[in-house]
């Protein structure tokens, strides 16, 4: 996956086919990453926690979204910081694009390939 310094354009950025219902495209700098991920509905993100900082957008459609306790269906514009090791799970009711920023980068997803809780 790609780390850049400078100037790039989103339509470069490889589209890497996760499972039969989840692609993502990857950009990564030194100390930040950000991931655009297409979602058909049925999609499932299994529960998982990892050291990084995350924060979603979601930019179209519908997402179920668990961080620890708590539970929201999210739709376009809303936003979620997800504290380093809490753990959370991602439904899709319907087809949903959402875009997630990572500090620091995430080297698994940097290695390509499906994480372990989008396995089909």
């Amino acid at each position: 996956m790609p780390t850049l310094t400078g100037f790039g354009s989103l339509k470069t950025l490889k589209t890497e086919r996760i499972n039969a219902k989840i692609t993502r495209r990857v950009l990564s700098g030194a100390r930040g990453m950000i991931v655009w991920w297409s979602n058909k509905k049925g999609a499932h993100a299994q529960a998982h926690k990892h050291p990084h900082e995350q924060i979603f957008w979601v930019i179209s459609g519908k997402m179920d979204f668990r961080m620890g306790k708590k539970r929201k269906l999210c739709g376009p514009g809303d936003v979620c910081v997800i504290p380093g090791g809490t753990e959370h799970e991602a439904w899709f009711p319907e087809d949903c694009e959402v875009i997630d920023v990572f500090t620091p980068p995430r080297k698994d997803f940097l290695k390509g390939g499906p994480p372990a809780y989008m396995r089909e």
